[in-house]
């Protein structure tokens, strides 16, 4: 389940997306108060606004006070907007970047558990179960994956969170700051140098296209860095590709991002195939922290940057 969850998204399994040139169907700073409590006497936690979903107009809170979300990365574009979180899946819970203290894990089965967190708002992918009984509980909003690219994924969870206007300022600034690091990047590494991105996950290889999340959407489409070829073939269209070993090699660009774990199976690092990798022999590979690098919302696409530029840049 957690493998399938991992394809999904992570859906970044990151989770991962999850992605591309999408369009937008209508759609960091932790917040400590991770509970929400239901303010009394506060005329505006009464009021709703009507947003226009991929199902259709539903009323949501203007103010919501009680968010669930069930689908890992959505959880940083509601975390970065200020909004109290009630409950999320695991693939957010273990994300360390994430401020979830005193967050309860639920899943779309945990109907029960999730009756008694008393949701105002209820979101994730359109994949999840039990919508019918979700929609009863509070009102439930969903994304079809691969509908909406990363920012405009970002924009509409603004919209139905009533925070448009902050959702969009992250954006301009995001790219204005990726795109100037990508410029200095090239400038550093060469404009035709390749850049690719792999994990290795329950005993395989996977490299990634430009909107799986483990930072493709910031080096690919933010910066504007380039894929190998090999990659572009194998990977671009869904998104990532299953390698084996001993083929490796012939997807490895100038640079090679590794997105992985300290739990999982790393040994074919230790390989002379991998070991005679060019990128490899010239020190030109960074190691990621996987559980911080699955997703695509703003807190985890702002620690991806940082890392590219020290990585590339060395600041």
């Amino acid at each position: 389940m957690k493998k399938l969850l991992w394809i999904v998204f992570i859906i970044p399994l990151f989770m991962i997306a999850a992605c591309g040139n999408e369009n937008s169907t209508s759609a960091e700073k932790p917040n400590n108060n991770a509970q929400g409590e239901h303010p009394e006497g506060n005329n505006n936690e009464s009021k709703t606004i009507t947003y226009e979903s991929e199902n259709g107009p539903i009323e949501v809170p203007a103010n919501p006070q009680r968010v669930i979300v069930l689908t890992g990365g959505f959880a940083g574009d509601v975390l970065s907007l200020d909004v109290p979180l009630v409950g999320v899946d695991s693939w957010a819970k273990d994300n360390p970047d994430f401020d979830l203290e005193g967050v309860e894990v639920v899943s779309d089965e945990d109907l029960e558990k999730i009756i008694e967190l008393e949701p105002d708002l209820i979101i994730g992918q359109s994949t999840i179960k039990n919508y019918d009984k979700l929609s009863e509980i509070a009102p439930t909003v969903t994304y079809t994956y691969g509908n909406l690219d990363y920012l405009n994924r970002h924009l509409e969870i603004g919209k139905v969170l009533n925070k448009e206007e902050e959702a969009q300022q992250w954006i301009d600034d995001f790219k204005a700051r990726a795109q100037k690091a990508g410029e200095e990047i090239k400038a550093e590494i060469g404009e035709d140098a390749t850049v690719t991105v792999i994990e290795n996950f329950d005993k395989e290889l996977y490299v990634f296209g430009d909107n799986w999340g483990r930072g493709t959407e910031v080096l690919y489409q933010a910066m504007g860095l380039n894929m190998p070829e090999s990659v572009k073939e194998a990977a671009l269209e869904d998104g990532y590709y299953t390698l084996s070993l001993e083929v490796l090699p012939e997807y490895v660009g100038n640079y090679l991002v590794i997105s992985k774990t300290e739990e999982k199976e790393s040994s074919f690092m230790e390989t002379d195939t991998f070991r005679n990798i060019p990128a490899v022999q010239n020190g030109h590979v960074f190691v990621a922290d996987a559980e911080t690098f699955y997703f695509n919302d703003p807190i985890t696409l702002d620690n991806q940057l940082d890392f590219f530029i020290e990585s590339f840049l060395g600041k």
